[in-house]
């Protein structure tokens, strides 16, 4: 019994490995970033957020080209690990559209935001290009 746990471990200790080696390169000094808001900021309203990404491009979620990836806005949650597709939920945003802004509502107090991009699939790429996690203030 003990054999087949080790070997099923085995297993996905490779699957994982391959996966991992399967990842999108990103560029070397690939930069996300925040337009707006900035970090500490109080708004009202709606909250316009604007992306920022230097030494890549941006590409729709499905075209496979190199040195471009699409954005990710994580409200309120933690990264998950970097080599699993990006969920998409409440707190996991997703911009397959090519989008670079996007107004959201956010319930009045304190709320952080980071970016991340992902590949045509959705998958951080490797190294991960990720933003500083940013808090802003909803009146």
């Amino acid at each position: 019994m003990w054999r087949l746990a080790a070997i099923s471990i085995a297993i996905l200790a490779m699957v994982g490995a391959a996966s991992a080696q399967d990842r999108t390169e990103s560029k070397t000094g690939a930069e996300l970033y925040f337009i707006s808001p900035g970090d500490g900021e109080t708004v009202s309203g709606k909250v316009s957020v604007r992306f920022g990404l230097r030494g890549m491009g941006v590409a729709p979620a499905g075209i496979d080209k190199a040195g471009t990836g699409h954005h990710h806005l994580i409200i309120d949650a933690p990264l998950q690990p970097m080599d699993e597709p990006i969920l998409k939920d409440a707190h996991h945003r997703h911009f397959g559209g090519g989008q670079t802004e996007v107004d959201i509502e956010l319930a009045p107090g304190p709320h952080t935001l980071q970016l991340v991009l992902g590949d045509h699939n959705h998958v951080p790429h490797s190294p991960p290009v990720v933003s500083e996690r940013i808090t802003v203030t909803v009146e």
